[in-house]
């Protein structure tokens, strides 16, 4: 069965945006930033809801094409554009960039998809996170947390109707005091 994992950033108060969907509080640094692009490129699949697919598809395409693009960011847009994808959405109409629209119900889409032969998964995106883990399918999640308070936005964890119990199995600190925890589901 194929690992599912929820990796996000967060900031110290728990939303993965500020207002107005502000994500300028989470500017990596160049070592967060490898760390994210060593876990695109080792990522089998990953799973996107509309939001999440929005933000990325509207920048990394391309960004190695843009004038001043770091050796960085031209090795990040390709792992990204070369990354098998699956958006989840009933109001997209299309995707590119070795992506599969699904606009049925995702937890019975996710649920096979872990079921099939593959690398690791990883899921992205509050709602379509939320999903997964009230259908109790995801099974690590890795939590960055920076060292600021935004005040409101979009929460990294929406209502649950069940606890999930976890346990630590990794901590990290990267500069600018952003540390890295990574948890293992307990069944």
């Amino acid at each position: 069965m194929r690992k599912l994992t929820f990796a996000m950033n967060t900031s110290l108060d728990g939303y993965i945006a500020a207002p107005g969907n502000d994500l300028g509080w989470s500017v990596p640094s160049d070592e967060l930033f490898q760390w994210w692009s060593d876990r695109v490129g080792a990522t089998g699949l990953a799973l996107y809801g509309r939001k999440l697919w929005e933000t990325m598809s509207s920048h990394w395409p391309t960004a190695d094409q843009q004038p001043g693009a770091t050796p960085a960011a031209i090795e990040y847009a390709g792992r990204w554009r070369a990354m098998p994808k699956v958006v989840f959405s009933s109001t997209t109409s299309t995707v590119n960039w070795n992506t599969r629209l699904v606009t049925d119900d995702a937890v019975t889409e996710i649920t096979r998809l872990k079921t099939r032969n593959g690398g690791p998964m990883d899921v992205g995106g509050a709602t379509l996170a939320a999903a997964a883990m009230r259908a109790q399918l995801i099974d690590e999640y890795v939590i960055v947390t920076h060292p600021v308070l935004v005040g409101g936005g979009t929460p990294i964890f929406m209502a649950l109707d069940n606890w999930v119990n976890l346990s630590l199995v990794e901590t990290r600190t990267f500069p600018d005091g952003v540390v890295l925890t990574r948890y293992e589901t307990r069944r």
